[in-house]
């Protein structure tokens, strides 16, 4: 048996959350293992929307650009009717960037290269997801828990301080800690597969039989491969053929007269859609994450971006904890995340229900820019606001010119680690010091920036004199008169955001 030095957080399953938790708990500084029972890493398309909220923490996290250099935007989706013509299906309508929203539609991203890219940033910060290694047994107590894992050497135990399960729909640590999973099935089955066919052009998003769950069948391209994802439903029951030659005759079978020959097949699943909710997120030092909180069908592509944000809402805290803030700080990530999941849930089974009718139209909801900690015992109860972004919200963005004449963007203030508070036309020695874990800005004309076109004012509706503390996760965390810059100061030294070592 193998042991190694205790670390800070053991993350089991590197996914797409559990790789964000391991990129934001590797810029904090916080020591941690990422450890994933497959042999290799995760070879298909699965998840494959990047949502314009995802896109802001993931340009937070240095991987936008990234990102969207090994992916591109959604193509146009043409229906076939009977007699082989097409018309162009206008699901979701995206409007141009602005200032307070610079991402408006998602991404096209096959999930193999989103992973591919947070590991490529995670190995500048030294680090490397461990494959092979699987989970068997935990035990926790007053100081941390003990892990059992299997690996290429035997049985590893690991000591940790903290231990985060982002292991998927079946996880293993949900099960251990006999954490409820209510929900329900959802009565349709259906095939994903990445494919290399001929017979499709690439310009266009291809469905054929819309409506027609017994013949429906969608061909997407992903972008910068060769591939493209087949979707289909199936029979509740029964064996699926996922070979070359097998999807070929299920093709042909659905699509008589039209010839679209398979040349290969990169990744094939035959799943059943359910819509589960985890009856808890954490059980003392033991928190669930992504798939093993949370698992819906995939329509409104809103599973993997539920999943990235929930490590981006969990990894701020760990930390504040970790150096020394209050442990209930822990008891929000649960607290904020879970109703967020439960909308998801309802958000993507009517879609899936709408489709069931033919009608794939997506809203504004499916953007994931309007969800909310507006509830949250973290949003400072300070006096109603009638107007602009409230205590909760998503921070939006604005520009800015810097005192030495640049533009600047406020996502360029928030971006890092750190709490965010900028004083608009504010006395600089009514504002708390910086520090590591808190960046301080004015805004006006005495500042070291300017609202010269007057976006921040107009979008925050901010009054000479305000504050606003901006959370690391980028939601307001409060806005403030002058008069209530102790109470900020308060909140802050009680997100272990101020004094020794902040």
């Amino acid at each position: 048996m193998e042991a190694h030095r205790p670390i800070e957080v053991l993350i089991c399953g590197a996914g797409p959350s559990g790789l964000t938790l391991a990129i934001d708990l590797a810029r904090r500084g916080v020591s941690f293992r990422l450890i994933d029972k497959l042999a290799a890493p995760f070879a298909g398309s699965r998840g494959k929307g990047i949502q314009p909220r995802t896109q802001e923490v993931f340009e937070d996290l240095g991987v936008l650009d990234r990102i969207a250099a090994v992916g591109g935007h959604y193509p146009p989706q043409h229906e076939y009717r009977p007699d082989g013509s097409s018309f162009e299906a206008r699901n979701f309508v995206a409007g141009p960037p602005t200032v307070r929203e610079p991402y408006p539609a998602p991404l096209l991203v096959p999930q193999f290269r989103t992973e591919a890219v947070l590991r490529e940033r995670l190995a500048e910060f030294g680090f490397a997801p461990e494959y092979g290694r699987e989970l068997t047994g935990f035990e926790q107590d007053a100081e941390g828990v003990t892990v059992q894992v299997r690996g290429p050497h035997g049985i590893e135990t690991i000591r940790c301080a903290y231990l985060v399960g982002g292991d998927g729909g079946r996880s293993f640590i949900r099960l251990a800690l006999q954490i409820g999973f209510p929900g329900r099935t959802l009565g349709v089955r259906a095939i994903v597969a990445d494919i290399r066919a001929d017979g499709l052009t690439r310009d266009s998003w291809h469905e054929f039989n819309h409506g027609d769950l017994e013949r429906q069948l969608s061909f997407c391209p992903l972008p910068h491969t060769d591939l493209f994802q087949l979707q289909a439903p199936i029979p509740l029951a029964g064996d699926v053929d996922l070979s070359p030659a097998g999807l070929q005759a299920f093709i042909d079978a659905r699509l008589p007269g039209v010839r679209i020959v398979v040349r290969g097949v990169s990744w094939a699943s035959a799943y059943s859609m359910s819509a589960r909710l985890a009856d808890r997120y954490r059980v003392r030092r033991v928190f669930l994450m992504g798939d093993a909180a949370h698992v819906h069908p995939p329509t409104g592509g809103q599973g993997l971006n539920t999943s990235v944000q929930d490590a981006y809402n969990l990894g701020w805290k760990l930390d504040a904890v970790l150096a020394g803030a209050p442990d209930t700080l822990l008891d929000t990530y649960e607290e904020e995340r879970r109703p967020i999941a439960a909308a998801m849930l309802g958000l993507s089974t009517n879609l899936l229900d709408r489709a069931k009718q033919g009608d794939m139209r997506r809203g504004r909801d499916v953007l994931q820019l309007d969800l909310s900690y507006a509830a949250s015992s973290l949003s400072l109860d300070l006096p109603v606001r009638h107007a602009g972004v409230k205590p909760g919200d998503r921070a939006p963005d604005a520009t800015l010119r810097g005192a030495g004449g640049q533009p600047r963007r406020l996502f360029d203030l928030f971006q890092g680690p750190h709490w965010t508070l900028i004083g608009f036309g504010a006395d600089p020695a009514s504002l708390p010091a910086a520090g590591r874990r808190l960046h301080v800005h004015g805004i006006g004309s005495d500042g070291e920036f300017r609202d010269v076109e007057g976006h921040f004012g107009r979008i925050y509706s901010l009054s000479r004199g305000d504050l606003m503390l901006v959370r690391p996760d980028g939601y307001v965390g409060a806005l403030a008169g002058a008069a209530d810059a102790g109470r900020i100061a308060d909140h802050l030294a009680g997100m272990g955001a101020l004094g020794r070592g902040a």
